[in-house]
């Protein structure tokens, strides 16, 4: 039997984009057909999916359109969608600066980009400072349209995937972060893991890893008591601490908190790494791998086949 989803909306990280979120929910129901534009990049397919997949379980007329990769625009380029004269537009804007809730404007279209939140969180209720990124956003917007929908369900464990490849980790502890990481796994939908009992992590997201260590790590792993295992970690990752390119909480959840779905032996974070990895540099290369990859998602709930991460 297949957990019930918590509802998204009413946790701690959307407190504040609720009531904005909810008007977007009601903008697409009503829509006689849902536009949804996104970047041909990893975070476009992401949050795309979510919506595309709360529309086919609702059976809702919608179309989508990559737009160029991110990457691939000039610097001060400001990209707008292509207005259609039928339905509602979303413009999944990833890449936009980081907006006010209260500084949102009413447009033609519905813009979705990473909105600053308040959140709360421990015993104490103590408030720190996030972002809520565009996946985490159309992750709640799938799940509050279609909490039953199949599609949606199984894309559900990337639903704070989009927040891994936001620079917050890069500098300090991301709350929002671990908030739905935290609500993921306490409804089931994920388990939090250390890195040895990832069956086929990706090998090169750790710099200076040993292999050779992990794989003897791993082999002993279910013999070992909590202490013994807090010690081979510090001792495997030691020789990481001197790679300036990998922040300390980054490197924390890459070690202790890997996410694994059902029985795919490949985490979430290693499946966006690959799939990032092998994306191709050309505009409209990139927007036919970024529409293949976003079927194979909806349909699969995963970025990679199941078989062994080879990187």
């Amino acid at each position: 039997m297949v957990a019930a989803m918590n509802n998204l909306l009413a946790s701690p990280p959307f407190n504040d984009a609720r009531p904005l979120l909810e008007n977007i929910c009601e903008s697409i129901r009503s829509a006689s057909m849902v536009h949804i534009h996104a970047p041909a990049d990893a975070v476009g397919v992401l949050g795309l999916a979510f919506i595309e997949a709360a529309c086919l379980d609702l059976g809702l007329p919608y179309a989508r359109r990559f737009m160029p990769p991110h990457r691939t625009l000039p610097r001060d380029e400001v990209v707008h969608p292509n207005q259609s004269d039928d339905g509602c537009l979303l413009f999944l804007d990833p890449f936009e600066d980081t907006w006010d809730v209260s500084d949102v404007q009413e447009k033609k279209y519905i813009h979705i980009t990473p909105l600053a939140v308040n959140i709360r969180l421990g015993s104490k209720k103590s408030e720190r400072r996030g972002a809520l990124d565009v996946v985490a956003q159309c992750a709640a917007i799938a799940a509050e349209l279609a909490p039953k929908g199949q599609r949606v369900r199984r894309l559900r464990p990337f639903a704070g995937s989009g927040l891994w490849l936001r620079e917050a980790l890069d500098t300090t502890f991301d709350p929002v972060h671990t908030a739905i990481r935290d609500l993921l796994s306490g409804e089931g939908s994920l388990r939090v893991v250390a890195l040895p009992e990832v069956p086929s992590p990706s090998e090169s997201m750790i710099p200076h890893l040993s292999q050779r260590m992990l794989s003897r790590l791993s082999k002993a792993w279910p013999k070992m008591d909590v202490d013994a295992r807090t010690q081979a970690l510090s001792e495997l990752v030691l020789p990481t601490l001197t790679n300036s390119n990998l922040s300390t909480p980054r490197l924390e959840e890459l070690v202790w908190h890997r996410l694994l779905v059902g029985d795919h032996p490949v985490d979430v974070v290693s499946q966006v790494h690959l799939a990032m990895k092998d994306w191709p540099e050309g505009k409209d290369e990139a927007k036919l791998h970024a529409s293949k990859l976003a079927d194979f998602f909806i349909v699969h709930g995963a970025l990679t086949p199941s078989g062994p991460s080879t990187d």
